[in-house]
């Protein structure tokens, strides 16, 4: 029991331009997160010196325009207005977004961000309030657990993205239009092995790319 526990307490990095699985990841131990590998994690891609170093697949700007104008429509709106199609439609952009997965704990059947957690939190707040990553929309995405109804965890984690939201704009000051919220309920659980694992409790963060940013 002692070893699930500590399950608990991992936190996964996802490194710019890997794909956000909701899933499994590289673990790392909560209380080593730093500032610094959140900010790098979220950082957009810097844009090559020339043409000629320019690699990797070329942008459609149609594409990148259909993007913008997505987000700009989901930026401060509340969780419970997301449709079923929105929330599918974020997480599909997210797996080519720069993301971390950063396993924030909560008390059992609450929104109640555990204590164990708030380091982790703490440093996002520092990272999301760093130069680097000025101008960015971030989705906060809420998960639960496999326990209970679809209707209660998708409330729930809700709630939960919610609870990260409020405390990263009371604490740090980051505006709310920068930050959509997400719930996922139990759709998209980190361990679907063990369904019912505090593991699947948890927040994740992507960093949607987007120029425009509410006003400071």
């Amino acid at each position: 029991m002692s070893g699930r526990k500590n399950l608990t307490a991992i936190l996964s990095i996802v490194t710019i331009g890997a794909a956000l699985s909701f899933g499994m990841a590289k673990a790392v131990a909560a209380e080593d997160v730093t500032e610094d590998q959140i900010v790098r994690a979220l950082a957009p891609a810097k844009k090559p010196l020339t043409r000629g170093l320019s690699v990797g697949p070329k942008v459609d700007p149609a594409v990148s325009a259909e993007e913008g104008r997505f987000v700009q429509k989901i930026r401060g709106r509340p969780s419970r207005s997301l449709s079923v199609n929105e929330r599918e439609e974020i997480a599909t952009l997210a797996k080519d977004k720069p993301n971390i997965d950063l396993e924030i704990t909560f008390d059992y059947n609450s929104a109640d961000i555990s204590a164990k957690s708030l380091p982790s939190v703490q440093a996002l707040g520092k990272a999301l309030s760093n130069p680097d990553l000025k101008g960015s929309t971030f989705v906060v995405a809420g998960h639960t657990d496999a326990a209970g109804g679809e209707a209660y965890n998708q409330d729930l984690s809700e709630r939960r993205a919610d609870s990260i939201k409020r405390y990263l704009t009371d604490k740090f000051g980051i505006a709310g239009a920068d930050l959509v919220t997400v719930g996922y309920g139990k759709s998209k659980l980190k361990d679907p092995g063990h369904p019912l694992a505090e593991v699947n409790r948890r927040v994740q963060v992507v960093n949607m790319a987007s120029t425009t940013t509410a006003s400071k």
